[in-house]
Parts: structure tokens; C-alpha cells; sequence
């Protein structure tokens, strides 16, 4: 087995984690790091598929380098977006706001469920 499969292992199973992370876990920063180490693979299999005849390929690596980029700038907007949930409701769990349906009042000061 040559190094070249190893590193193509590596990428299968990093990308398989991330895939089984964002199904599994209800936990939304567990989700952004699973979406992270999904992100991670697909980089690696970007280096990995075309250095296959021995020179690697400049243009994969720019793209793989300006996913980098956006990932991090991505990453960091996500986490302000999870703190300000954290901050208005106390929890980060996709099924936190399903749990407390509270009737919410109508115009005419009548009861609605939320829809």
C-alpha cells in the first residue's frame, strides 16, 4: 500500500466522521465542527487526487488554499451566530425551541399556537 492510499484512506474515513457527525449529533457546535472535519476531508482528497502522477497540481492547491480562507471566515461567523443564540435562549440544540411551545397571543388578545 503506497502513501498515495493511505492519505486516500485518511480522507474516505475524515469525511465519513464528518458525514455520521452531522447526522448524529442534535448539539449545533457539534454539528459546525463536524461540517469543519467534513471540510478538512474533501481539502485533503483536493491534494491528494491530483499529485496521483507525481507533480502536484497547482491549481488544486490554490483552490484548497482559498477554501481554507472562506472555511475559517465561515467557521468564525457560525460561532457569532451560535453565541448570540446561546446568549437570546440559553440553550444551542436544534430541538431547544420545538420544546417550550408557548400559545402566543393574537390580535384581539386571543391564543395562537406558534406555526
Amino acid at each position: 500500500m503506497s502513501s498515495h492510499d493511505i492519505y486516500l484512506l485518511a480522507a474516505a474515513g475524515i469525511v465519513g466522521i464528518g458525514v455520521y457527525g452531522l447526522m448524529a449529533a442534535d448539539h449545533l457546535l457539534r454539528k459546525l465542527l463536524a461540517l469543519n472535519l467534513l471540510g478538512s476531508g474533501v481539502f485533503l482528497l483536493l491534494v491528494v487526487l491530483p499529485s496521483r502522477g507525481g507533480t502536484p497540481d497547482p491549481v488544486s492547491h490554490a483552490l484548497v488554499l482559498t477554501g481554507l480562507v472562506v472555511a475559517v471566515s465561515v467557521t468564525a461567523f457560525a460561532l457569532a451566530l451560535l453565541d448570540r443564540l446561546y446568549r437570546e435562549t440559553g440553550e444551542i440544540r436544534i430541538d431547544a425551541a420545538a420544546d417550550d411551545e408557548a400559545p402566543v397571543p393574537g390580535p384581539a388578545g386571543e391564543d395562537h399556537a406558534r406555526g
